[in-house]
């Protein structure tokens, strides 16, 4: 009767490994859970990053994403959509839809290349299409929903600098104004000289709260400052992203070329609790902690002393466990006699 007892605590144990909630934003009223199903990260990652799935797994497959086109994988390194080579085109997208409705994700890439002169770019998409290779910065035209664009080779936009970085809702019908980076469909952005090539980790953080905001913040300068590209708010902006959308990556070259490579993603669902709501979340961003002292920083403080805590729970379980089980073995062998 023991083995059954034994079996429930170590199922008990290990669901204590499960990521809880924590304080979003210094804020106690909005929490947040990650996303597992939207979210990766390097092999070499895998410890710190636990409530991340790798790139692929023990079968050289991912679970969660489809990739495609020029992509490469390495494991333990990046996802490179293009290499710095002409006319490559790469996509990785997500195999089930992004259902929540506040959420926020932080992708680590890095934008680098051999030559003087480079290009395209990359794009970050949540559409309601997947999987699917066009012009468009390596994936579909015609989209619906959400594209940021990190445009890094400008073709005729006159005073903007460039790398430049933008974001488009499209309606299914609209087409990407290719021939003036995408001046007449631009709903916000930012020039961001110093993006491509960078000595620290790049990172961009896209915030959404359903119906309510849109914010886009970036580091490249230094590591833990981030910079905000813009912040959007209805019903002034169109930010209603589909209820069904993909989460998605592309990157292409022309004849000018880099590596646009895809080093992690963090996804995770925002909530409010004690009475909140979705607005309070957006309100908490007018805390400290940009450059322009607007956004305070996530908790993180006692994560590590929860995650030892668990260790510890886990190994008592299985040593109490182990004892008890061979306790009842040595009784019913004596109750024999």
């Amino acid at each position: 009767m023991l083995l059954p007892r034994l079996s429930s605590l170590l199922c008990w144990a290990g669901l204590a490994s499960v990521p809880l909630a924590s304080a979003y934003d210094g804020d106690d009223n909005v929490k947040s859970i990650p996303l597992r199903t939207h979210s990766l990260s390097p092999l070499s990652s895998r410890i710190m990053l636990m409530s991340s799935q790798p790139y692929l797994d023990s079968d050289f497959q991912s679970r969660w994403f489809d990739f495609g086109g020029d992509t490469i994988v390495r494991a333990d390194k990046y996802i490179r959509l293009t290499s710095d080579r002409p006319s490559q085109q790469g996509w990785i997208f997500s195999r089930v839809p992004l259902t929540a409705t506040n959420w926020e994700i932080e992708v680590e890439f890095k934008i680098e290349g051999s030559g003087n002169l480079h290009g395209d770019g990359f794009a970050m998409w949540l559409t309601k299409q997947r999987a699917t290779q066009g012009p468009v910065f390596g994936s579909t035209d015609n989209f619906e929903g959400l594209g940021i664009f990190f445009d890094t080779y400008k073709n005729n936009r006159p005073g903007t600098s460039f790398p430049y970085v933008m974001a488009m809702m499209g309606d299914g019908q609209t087409t990407y104004d290719q021939a003036h980076d995408g001046k007449a469909n631009e709903l916000a952005g930012c020039s961001a000289r110093g993006l491509r090539g960078a000595s620290i980790p790049t990172k961009a953080r896209l915030t959404y709260f359903q119906d309510k905001s849109l914010t886009l913040d970036l580091q490249y300068k230094s590591e833990d400052s981030w910079i905000p590209c813009f912040e959007l708010t209805a019903p002034e902006y169109n930010i209603a992203i589909p209820s069904v959308a993909y989460l998605g990556f592309s990157a292409e070259t022309g004849e000018l070329s880099d590596n646009h490579d895809i080093i992690s993603v963090k996804a995770q669902n925002l909530y409010s609790v004690g009475g909140g709501s979705g607005s309070s979340g957006s309100g908490s961003r007018s805390g400290k902690g940009r450059d322009t002292g607007r956004v305070k920083r996530r908790k993180q403080k006692g994560s590590w002393g929860w995650f030892l805590f668990k260790t510890v729970l886990f190994f008592a379980v299985v040593v109490g466990g182990y004892v008890g089980y061979t306790a009842y073995r040595t009784k019913h062998r004596y109750s024999r006699f």
